[in-house]
């Protein structure tokens, strides 16, 4: 369940900032507690600013163990931002980010930002699905899977290879293993990036928008293999704009409007009676 605070009131369009103020904080520690034991993700106040201008503001969310979090919004309300700042693929202003015990980004006893050794080593337990796929074209279906387990993990030949057609199995992709990425639809394409990613063990599975580069033929078949892992247990941040994904298979949907976080609840009630007016016009519900 979550519980932050969340903005209720009308939403304030983002101020223009002249100067972007530097990565210093204090350090953020968590009492280890029954009630946080299961926490996998946990954003505290995260702003983000591009230009001098603030693109995510104060933004509050936990993730635990199990959670489907479909983060929905208009464009450029700052949901990929948000995703890609999970992963500190964009480095925050402002907050701070916690994957389980460990801060992510930020040495919290230097303050400092974490060297490139120490970023990549909680990288790993971060996967990460891009709209684009993001594969190896020069390689194999096999061997994009199994390039991460031989050089990020290490692992040899064998073993790696065990794991990258178990989970090339697991998303309807193991006739393909010999295939190219030019000789793969957008569907299979994106199935073969959920596989690399599954294949290193993440803790959490962030998607960015992972359907919106498909021809609607194709949608579905990546949204059935995501909906699979939901019901295996694993851990999903979704940024989506297919709502039916999001209210059939999410356990939270999170809007975001101009940077804001307004609204933050199980999709029975985000889809049916949200709070946030701006939502109900978003959704178009009782005629707003």
């Amino acid at each position: 369940m979550l519980n932050e605070k969340i903005h209720t009131g009308p939403v304030e369009t983002p101020k223009t900032v002249q100067e972007t103020a530097p990565v210093v904080e204090l350090p953020v520690q968590y009492p280890k507690s029954e009630s946080n034991a299961q926490d996998i993700v946990k954003v505290v106040n995260l702003s983000k600013q591009f230009d001098g201008i603030e693109v995510l503001r104060d933004i509050n969310l936990t993730i635990k163990k199990g959670d489907v979090v479909s983060i929905l919004g208009s464009s450029g309300s700052g949901k990929s931002t948000l995703l890609r700042c999970m992963n500190w693929l964009e480095q925050p202003e402002r907050g701070s980010i916690h994957l389980g015990d460990e801060r992510i980004g930020i040495n919290p006893a230097t303050r400092k930002p974490l060297k490139y050794k120490e970023l990549a080593k909680i990288r790993e337990r971060i996967g990460m699905v891009f709209q684009s796929f993001n594969l190896w074209p020069h390689l194999t279906v096999l061997r994009n899977v199994m390039e991460a387990l031989l050089h990020v993990k290490k692992m040899p030949k064998v073993e790696a290879e065990k794991i990258a057609r178990a989970q090339l199995e697991k998303v309807g992709m193991s006739h393909k293993l010999d295939s190219y990425p030019s000789m793969l639809s957008g569907g299979q394409k994106q199935r073969v990036a959920i596989a690399r990613a599954l294949a290193m063990e993440p803790e959490v599975l962030l998607f960015d928008e992972p359907t919106s580069a498909l021809d609607p033929e194709l949608v579905d078949e990546v949204l059935t293999v995501m909906q699979s892992l939901s019901k295996e247990g694993y851990t999903m941040v979704v940024v989506t704009h297919e709502m039916e994904f999001a209210r059939n298979v999410s356990s939270q949907v999170v809007f975001l409007e101009k940077g804001i976080l307004i609204e933050k609840c199980p999709p029975e009630k985000f889809f049916t009676h949200p709070d946030s007016p701006r939502v109900r016009q978003f959704l178009k519900l009782d005629g707003a």
